[in-house]
């Protein structure tokens, strides 16, 4: 199963990006800011990463530029 990073910080936009992905078969990984995303990719290795672009405590700017600093996550494919 293919394992998706949402990053997201309105909660109702996050709530049902998460139930439309999980219904076509996705598993998801959920995080409410930039510094929570980065820490979750850094740990779970997602094979895709949705991201917001304007966020509270890193926007998702700065979460590209962190994750492509790590061998780790430099490859995951991230979609604005």
């Amino acid at each position: 199963m293919n394992t998706i990073l949402l990053i997201e910080d309105h909660p109702l936009l996050r709530e049902n990006t998460v139930e439309l992905l999980e219904l076509a078969g996705y598993k998801l990984l959920v995080a409410s800011n930039g510094l929570e995303g980065i820490s979750v990719a850094q740990n779970e290795n997602p094979d895709l990463i949705l991201c917001d672009i304007m966020m509270p405590l890193a926007n998702g700017y700065e979460v590209i530029m962190e994750l492509k600093k790590n061998p780790r996550t430099s490859a995951i494919p991230l979609f604005f």
